[in-house]
């Protein structure tokens, strides 16, 4: 029987202990950490504050809250006393909070809003496989989670990555479609796709055109006219049109790492991470010969980070480090003050490297 996506990310994470050996959280080979998250795939900024949130890709807690002065890390979801008011005019659908004890957090995507308010997106696993939507309020100071609603994925598929528009819609990637197999991505195979709801749909869609090999991370343009897409099997972003989504755009060059999550950054430009594809000690994840799940999970790799920018795909790199028993895995950059902060599917700790 054919392991899901999830079952198959889970079974990495659980090599947690052969990339995290160190327990006192000290400075290593020029990282920093922040360490308590889990399998903090992926990491988003609360628009104007102080404040980010990261996911947890294991059972006990799915959000974690960051501090970035301080560099401290919280539990925020679900906690004791998870907050839930369902929106029902936008999510009628949903057949109520997700399972507290049974839930766990991949990609996520934060949209802003009025009077200290925003929108954020999760995408879960556990209970049942859907975009997970909150109230983030942070007019008070510290930011409060109320969930409001889920848009279910159709069935027998994993979302991975899901970025949102201004009128509520949203868009979703599936990496691996249940007839296909990692290694088709790796062999340039088109995999997965992106798929779409918006507010009255029944469901999402999947757009046609937007198949690639390992759809992973998704972004909108600030006009939302166009949707970035991190192909893994190609190693590039993608910019698809949203209007007309078999029509490609533009694509970066091969940047010589498994792209995964991406997001705009402060100055407008797309940021991505991910592991460095050759490594002379780790090998290569791309070789189909030699493509193994488990090398990728229990071998410290090293990681960059690169800026993208939207209009002519151009690509600078903006952060690297080596690889380190500390922490590996790379999945994505955030930028915060003159650092990058890097989150890992398999680790306990957020990295922080500097920017250049």
């Amino acid at each position: 029987m054919k392991k899901s996506l999830v079952t198959l990310l889970f079974l990495l994470a659980g090599c947690v202990g052969t990339v995290n050996s160190q327990d006192d959280c000290m400075d290593a080979d020029g990282y920093s950490f922040i360490c308590g998250p889990i399998n903090a795939e992926d990491l988003v900024r609360v628009p104007d504050t102080d404040w980010a949130i990261a996911s947890g890709m294991a059972q006990g807690t799915a959000l974690f809250l960051l501090e970035t002065r301080r560099r401290s890390s919280n539990a925020l979801y679900p906690g004791r006393l998870p907050r839930a008011q369902q929106d029902m005019s936008l999510y009628g659908a949903c057949p109520g909070s997700p399972d507290p004890n049974d839930f766990t957090a991949h990609g996520v995507n934060i949209q802003p809003g009025t009077e200290g308010h925003s929108t954020l997106y999760v995408v879960g696993h556990g209970g049942r496989e859907a975009i997970e939507v909150f109230d983030v309020d942070a007019s008070r100071g510290s930011p409060v989670l109320t969930w409001i609603g889920c848009v279910l994925m159709p069935e027998h598929l994993d979302a991975n990555s899901v970025a949102s528009f201004s009128d509520g819609s949203i868009v979703a990637t599936v990496l691996i479609h249940p007839d296909k197999t990692f290694f088709q991505a790796v062999t340039g195979e088109p995999t997965g796709g992106v798929y779409k709801w918006s507010p009255g749909d029944d469901g999402f869609t999947l757009m046609a055109g937007t198949e690639l090999p390992s759809n992973n991370g998704i972004e909108v343009s600030a006009d939302e006219q166009t949707i970035f897409v991190a192909s893994s099997g190609l190693h590039t972003i993608v910019a698809l049109s949203n209007t007309n989504p078999s029509r490609q755009l533009g694509m970066t060059v091969d940047l010589g790492i498994t792209p995964d999550n991406v997001h705009m950054g402060r100055d407008g430009r797309l940021i991505t991470a991910g592991m460095v594809n050759e490594d002379p000690v780790c090998g290569s994840i791309i070789d189909p010969e030699t493509f193994s799940l488990e090398t990728i999970a229990t071998c410290p790799r090293p990681f960059k980070a690169f800026a993208i920018d939207p209009d002519t795909m151009a690509v600078e790199e903006i952060s690297s480090g080596p690889a380190t028993e500390s922490w590996s895995n790379a999945t994505m950059a955030l930028e915060v003050g003159d650092d990058v902060w890097l989150g890992t599917f398999s680790g306990n700790r957020i990295a922080i490297r500097p920017r250049r």
